[in-house]
């Protein structure tokens, strides 16, 4: 009878271990992809060529709650991102620089809307999935 009880003493420490693991464990990151991509006109200067960008862009949270976070303040997020876009030049959308200034600028924005709304920024990080402009 002890070697029995002993047998699933033994059986059963491998799953509290991992348990224990698991509530230890710093949470997750999730990437929140913003679809429909962003699409739009940008550096209209009242040029003959029509200028285009296309953005696919995810955001790096950390739990569901932030998840939740960015999900409900969507509207607003992707409002700030186009605003971001149309403001952008043809030097300013050209060179993997300036991209990254874009990404920079766009994550700042996105933290700001997000402490606004939520108190606290929320967005770790924003990412270009793709970033073509014609």
């Amino acid at each position: 009878m002890k070697a029995w009880i002993l047998m699933l003493l033994a059986l059963s420490l491998p799953v509290m271990a991992q348990e224990a693991a698991k509530e230890g464990e710093a949470p997750k990151a999730i990437y929140v992809s913003l679809t429909p991509p962003f699409v739009g006109n940008y550096a209209l200067d009242g040029g003959p060529k029509l200028r285009v960008y296309k953005a696919d862009i995810a955001l790096r949270v950390t739990g569901p709650e932030a998840q939740a976070a960015v999900k409900r303040n969507d509207p607003l997020i992707r409002n700030q991102l186009v605003a971001l876009f149309t403001q952008q030049t043809v030097d300013s959308m050209s060179s993997a620089e300036a991209k990254e200034k874009i990404r920079q600028e766009a994550l700042k924005q996105v933290q700001q809307v997000m402490t606004d709304e939520e108190g606290k920024p929320v967005v770790e990080d924003l990412l270009f999935n793709n970033f073509i402009v014609q």
